[in-house]
């Protein structure tokens, strides 16, 4: 082990970041744009330690808010996303390590809701996905580059 290994910043996998309670951070009245346009991306300051999204109650009949972890997640072939309907909320927090949220509503309208998360002290670059695959730096997911960066790819299994 090198002599100064105790001077490593925490990293994703740092258990002790994730046994003490969560920074608080909160973010009121977001609002998703309409379906085909562009998205709304909130990013954390540093890596979440659980995320509670709270739809507004007075949204339009029908509407839903898409959430990706990635860009890629939200716009992908097949689209690798999950849907909250403003009827209900996420009951509990989700426990989810993430560095940013990208959020769009399904249909011709906006989304309003508000964000409570818990942050950890790892810094949000520590999520980094940033690869090499190509020539030009960058990976084709589902037929889409990914440029990479903080949070997760886009990839099957974790877009």
């Amino acid at each position: 082990m090198p002599a100064d290994s105790w001077k490593l910043a925490p990293g994703i996998n740092h258990v002790g970041a994730y046994q003490v309670s969560g920074k608080p951070y909160a973010s009121g009245a977001c609002l998703a744009p309409v379906t085909g346009a562009t998205s709304f991306v909130l990013r954390f300051p540093s890596v979440t330690k659980w995320v509670h999204i709270e739809p507004a109650r007075a949204q339009s009949a029908g509407t839903e808010l898409k959430v990706a972890f990635s860009e890629n997640g939200l716009h992908g072939k097949g689209g690798s996303y999950f849907r909250i309907h403003p009827s209900s909320s996420l009951c509990r927090p989700l426990e989810m390590k993430v560095s940013e949220l990208w959020f769009q509503c399904s249909v011709a309208a906006t989304f309003t809701f508000d964000v409570v998360a818990g942050l950890t002290n790892i810094p949000a670059s520590r999520t980094d996905t940033t690869t090499s695959a190509s020539a030009a730096g960058k990976t084709t997911i589902n037929g889409i580059v990914e440029a990479g960066g903080p949070n997760w790819s886009g990839s099957s299994g974790v877009s």
